[in-house]
């Protein structure tokens, strides 16, 4: 995004309503009716819910994100992984949090869409005529909403620019119609205003038969709010500060308006009525589902485009192998990941297929958000404790409000596993993966080995002067994971020199350095030896991709505008990659073993090295190098006797 769009304005409050609140704005479809469900209505309930809403919306949303984690901002950039990326360094163990809350964080990807557009799509079985055709849980329903999620994913590859214009003031028409339907019913039963007091919410809570596990149902208003802060980068904190004063009020009076209406109606029990269309008059019905399906996409391709931007994030982090990235628009952060397109896609479907109805996903919904935000949580303390440095006494009270709010939630949602625990193999197998690639990444790393390069000097130059070896290319360029410039790793060496002599005019080194803030670009250039050994050094963003080739003709050109002498064929680039492999030579431990497999296996099915550093148009070699990590000691093999 540009950076006047960061900047408070009501063009830049307008976007921010478009890509920032719709999966917390679309909440109202459903939560009202899950804290219901087939209970009967009584004061105590109605009150206690909308009660326990506008404490969740205020305490959890409003203080926790809105006003604390937006704090968090990584030059700028909001999520789990920008978190991670700022407090990493104060202990060691803080990437499982990163990679758990990543984990669910991805799984609500596969939620939020079905349950969103299912609960915009049912409200035409409240249009007079369509009672019997569109039945919740039905195929023809299903079908319509298994139609409309496939379109969105499938149109993802195309990108958003041309769309996303309309998305800001869609949103806009969506939180103005469900505020003014909320507030006409709150004028004809303003009594339910007494739900501020939280003493209702106590009430429901301690005294409510089973009133504790009406949290599960009551979180569902806040589940946007992780999102909201992973979406940080695209508007800015204060666009998302002054626009969320506007949308919790929408949000308030459109479920106070339908606890006016469920208490002002006389009706003891719900049955199959969903509050938030009873309060619509039937003669602007047929609007009020297009927008609300409207809404529903545009929360939907928010979560979509969130999840894209998390696993670039984690392949930058050495969290993710390295897959397909492709660049739909020229809309700065706007990605598309094929692979991870298609997975959510499935997910979707298979959610929908499984649960069939709104009102079944919303009974299922909430478990990873929750443990989402205890993970956040967790990296909070980190930052305020070693990042702003706040008093203790301040920290460890923002930790009892929020982990006692978040644990309450957490505790109910439990009880929605019997409903979903078939979903926790998604959340497993992510958290599988990325903690396979991160543990994995570093046993390797230890058994990299580094040498000083200035007595391999001669020998290079040599190399590069005998003519009577085949001149292998004009730039020979490899890939350097040595932080420091004296140094190159052994491999490398033996590679130009041993493996096969490789003669080339210039031998260049090119080392990434991932910044921590998320857009940073900058090279330098150190001449190990002047116009014969050169090393680049790319310090690049965490959500930058590795495109080496056109970086390094880049470099190339800006170093020979200013030395002539420096041959500038790019024709004759040559690139050489140098791929582990697992060598069958070695004796594990039972978990170094399960590890090191796991992710030589997984890695054989991701994206190659060559398509990773943006190499797939460039000439490129790959040279296999065996990784030996505990060498076999004893070989039982004995001379036979003759």
């Amino acid at each position: 995004m540009q950076s006047h769009i960061k900047k408070i304005s009501a063009a830049g409050l307008l976007i921010t309503l478009g890509i920032i609140f719709g999966d917390i704005g679309t909440s109202p479809l459903y939560v009202f009716k899950s804290i219901i469900g087939d209970r009967p209505i009584t004061e105590d309930l109605v009150y206690g819910g909308i009660s326990c809403v506008f404490w969740t919306l205020t305490l959890q949303t409003t203080f926790k994100y809105i006003v604390l984690t937006l704090e968090a901002d990584n030059k700028g950039e909001g999520g789990i992984f920008s978190l991670y990326a700022l407090v990493w360094r104060y202990r060691h163990w803080l990437f499982f949090p990163a990679i758990l809350g990543a984990a669910t964080l991805l799984a609500d990807g596969i939620i939020t869409p079905p349950i969103s557009v299912a609960s915009a799509i049912e409200g035409l079985g409240n249009v007079h005529g369509l009672e019997k055709v569109i039945v919740p849980g039905e195929p023809l329903t299903i079908g319509i909403v298994l139609g409309i999620i496939s379109l969105l994913f499938f149109f993802q590859q195309f990108g958003t620019k041309i769309v996303g214009s309309s998305f800001g003031p869609i949103m806009l028409i969506w939180f103005s119609m469900i505020m003014i339907l909320g507030l006409v019913q709150i004028s004809q039963y303003p009594k339910i205003l007494a739900a501020f007091n939280p003493y209702y919410a106590y009430n429901l809570l301690a005294n409510y038969p089973k009133g504790f596990l009406l949290l599960g149902a009551v979180f569902l208003c806040t589940t946007g709010a992780e999102a909201l802060y992973s979406d940080l980068g695209h508007c800015g904190k204060k666009n998302i500060q002054v626009s969320w004063l506007f949308v919790k009020i929408a949000l308030i009076a459109n479920y106070f308006g339908q606890a006016a209406w469920l208490l002002h109606s006389g009706k003891t029990s719900l049955g199959s009525l969903n509050p938030f269309y009873e309060i619509i008059p039937h003669s602007f019905l047929i609007p009020a589902i297009i927008i609300a399906t409207l809404a529903t996409i545009i929360a939907s391709q928010a979560l979509i485009s969130g999840s894209f931007t998390l696993i670039s994030e984690a392949v930058s982090l050495n969290f993710w192998p390295r897959i397909t990235i492709k660049y739909p628009s020229d809309i700065r952060g706007q990605i598309y990941i094929p692979s991870i397109n298609w997975i959510l896609w499935a997910g979707c479907i298979a959610m929908m297929l499984y649960f069939k109805d709104s009102d079944s996903m919303a009974a299922a919904y909430g478990f990873s958000i929750t443990v989402a935000m205890l993970m956040t949580t967790t990296l909070m303390f980190y930052f305020m404790k070693f990042v702003k440095k706040w008093p203790a006494w301040v920290i460890t009270i923002i930790l009892l409000v929020f982990l006692t709010v978040e644990s309450s939630f957490f505790l109910a949602n439990i009880a929605k596993l019997a409903q979903r625990w078939k979903f926790l193999i998604f959340e497993i197998t992510i958290v599988f993966i990325m903690y396979i690639w991160y543990k994995a990444r570093k046993i390797t790393n230890r058994f990299l080995q580094f040498e000083n390069i200035q007595p391999h000097i001669p020998d290079l130059l040599s190399l590069s002067k005998d003519i009577s070896e085949t001149k292998y290319a004009t730039h020979l360029v490899y890939m350097t994971k040595a932080n420091n410039p004296k140094n190159i790793e052994k491999r490398i060496i033996e590679s130009i020199l041993y493996k096969r002599p490789k003669r080339a005019d210039i031998y260049w080194f090119v080392h990434i350095d991932r910044a921590d803030d998320p857009y940073t670009m900058e090279y330098t250039v150190e001449e190990i030896v002047p116009d014969k050994i050169i090393r680049i050094n790319l310090k690049l963003g965490f959500r930058v991709q590795p495109r080496i080739n056109l970086f390094f003709k880049k470099v190339l050109c800006e170093l020979a505008t200013n030395n002539p002498r420096l041959d500038i064929h790019l024709a004759d680039i040559r690139y050489v990659i140098i791929k582990r492999i697992l060598s069958v030579e070695n004796e594990f431990s039972l978990k170094e073993g399960f590890i090191l497999n796991s992710y030589f296996t997984i890695n054989n099915l991701a994206q190659s090295d060559k398509k990773a550093f943006g190499l797939d148009i460039a000439d490129v070699s790959i040279e296999n190098a065996p990784l030996v990590v505990t060498p076999i000691q004893n070989v039982p093999l004995i001379k036979a006797a003759f």
